[in-house]
């Protein structure tokens, strides 16, 4: 069946929203495709780029996808990848997904592309691949979807960038399975990167723009996490107040680096001691932590209690941004039982090089794979994911190496 490829208008809202149905039924966990509100505020941004497949024979809807892009960090995100049912087995997913790819790195504004792919079938990894995508890890329990989902994370970069990466010389023993997963599936190298132990917590100097005494853009925080106390976490679930408040505490972006994301929950102490700036998503019931003031380190100890209210509030899965380069803030986070899930090479541009970033992901429900549908290229973050989350988790003498 012959389609016509072209940019939505406003007024492709209404059907818009049904092909999200009939693809997705009630579960879609994605904005884009349920609020007329945000579906109209994506289709007029200049910054954004939303194409729709129709018939030419009876111009109706087929599908759809979408580019978000944040122009400051030059980081987007491929997502609402749709094909109505009656249009699949025609490439179309391809099509959409080539076509929608290749007008935002025209732009010349990007850096790099990523999206998650949902992992019930292989269909979606292998039509990303297939369009320049690469690999990058696993997020365990990050949607609930059809029930809770594990999905995969991949990218795709404009011309020259991985060849202008920072070198890492130390990491932490407990990410090297994740970043030998990434040189295997995809041929990123990472032979030079270094296990460091918990005695080099200081080794790694904080990236190029932060504030004076500010920790490493983007690392929630920048020291080992001591013996866990609980901690009282209230959590104020006010987006318009946090998102004005975040602002005011973090008027430079280089202090707290989260592409894409923008904060509408701060979780914090009675007494003020921290706050913990935070992207939650109840409808997917996960959470992505963003920032902490008035300083990283002020909420070390706080990493479980975090969770618990966290779980409270209805997120059963937790994920941070943290720099590779950025070895204290690393450990804090495995300390506290997140695993090393996904990387991201050349994630931040500084000046003219690219700095790598690691996804670190804790989820509190069951982690079940048997129904998961992994393709020859994932394969590798599976095996390293399991061996990490073995070694946080199990007694050492149930580890079989």
């Amino acid at each position: 069946m012959n389609t016509t490829l072209r940019p939505a208008a406003p007024q492709d809202i209404a059907e818009l929203r049904q092909l999200y149905f009939e693809v997705y039924g009630h579960g879609y966990p994605v904005a884009l495709g349920s609020d007329p509100t945000e579906m109209h505020r994506l289709i007029t941004d200049p910054h954004s780029h939303w194409l729709t497949a129709r018939r030419t024979d009876t111009g109706e809807l087929a599908g759809s996808v979408v580019v978000q892009t944040d122009p400051g960090n030059r980081v987007g995100k491929l997502v609402g990848l749709a094909v109505h049912p009656s249009q699949r087995q025609c490439g179309l997913a391809g099509r959409l997904t080539e076509a929608v790819t290749a007008d935002a790195l025209a732009a010349g504004t990007l850096d790099s592309i990523h999206t998650t792919v949902r992992m019930v079938t292989q269909a979606p990894q292998r039509v990303v691949a297939r369009n320049g995508y690469r690999p990058l890890g696993l997020l365990p329990n990050a949607a609930d979807v059809s029930g809770c989902e594990t999905l995969a994370l991949f990218a795709c970069y404009a011309e020259g960038v991985l060849e202008r990466r920072e070198r890492v010389t130390a990491v932490p023993r407990a990410v090297m399975p994740l970043l030998d997963a990434a040189e295997e599936s995809i041929g990123i190298p990472c032979a030079a990167v270094l296990p460091a132990d918990a005695t080099d917590l200081d080794a790694s100097p904080p990236l190029p723009g932060g504030g004076a005494g500010s920790p490493a853009p983007g690392a929630l925080l920048t020291a080992p996490a001591r013996p866990t106390t609980r901690t009282p976490i209230e959590v104020i679930n006010a987006p318009g107040f946090v998102r004005r408040r975040f602002r005011e505490l973090f008027p430079d972006p280089a202090g707290a680096y989260s592409p894409l994301r923008t904060p509408n929950t701060v979780l914090t102490t009675p007494d003020g001691a921290f706050e913990i700036y935070a992207d939650l998503d109840l409808a997917a019931s996960s959470c992505a932590l963003v920032a902490v003031h008035p300083y990283p380190a002020a909420a070390a100890r706080a990493l479980d209690s975090l969770m618990t209210a966290l779980t409270r509030a209805g997120a059963d899965y937790v994920e941070t941004l943290v720099p590779l380069a950025d070895t204290a803030g690393l450990h804090a986070f495995l300390a506290a039982g997140f695993v090393p899930s996904a990387s991201y090479p050349a994630m931040r541009r500084v000046g003219d090089r690219f700095h790598d970033y690691v996804v670190l992901s804790r989820t509190d429900r069951q982690i079940d794979f048997r129904t998961t549908a992994v393709s020859p290229l994932v394969q590798p973050y599976l095996n390293a994911y399991l061996t990490t989350w073995a070694s946080t988790y199990l007694p050492h003498h149930e580890v079989v190496l």
